[in-house]
Formats: C-alpha cells, sequence, structure tokens
C-alpha cells in the first residue's frame, strides 16, 4: 500500500509530531506509516483523512501487491 501522507503533511506545514498529537498517536507511528512500514487501522485512517480533509481513498492506494 502506498499513501501521500508526507506530501499532505507538507501541505499543511506539520511536523510528524504536530500530525500524532492531532490523531492520538505516537511520532513514531506517522514515520512508519509515511515510509509503509505500517498500515493504519481503519479508524486511524479515517482521522487522517478528516486532518487533511480529503477522501481515505486518495491518501491510501493500493500497490499491485496488495
Amino acid at each position: 500500500m502506498q499513501n501521500t501522507i508526507k506530501v499532505e503533511r507538507a501541505i499543511k506545514n506539520l511536523t510528524q509530531e504536530e500530525l500524532a498529537q492531532k490523531i492520538g498517536v505516537s511520532r513514531q507511528t506517522i514515520n512508519s506509516i509515511e515510509k509503509n512500514r505500517y498500515v493504519p487501522s481503519t479508524v486511524l485512517a479515517l482521522k487522517l483523512s478528516a486532518v487533511f480533509d480529503k477522501p481515505v481513498n486518495v491518501l491510501f492506494q493500493l500497490d499491485e501487491n496488495d
């Protein structure tokens, strides 16, 4: 799964720590999501969607391997 979280975070001028605080996770979780090492839960994906005001399927896309 690929995502655009790092790009969206830069557009909003948010640090990983600030984004983590907004959605109630650790900075390390944000880092892992951005590096595609962690696939967020549905709840977490919806929280990210709300912060960036974009649909989940815009933030996350399936790979050919998924």
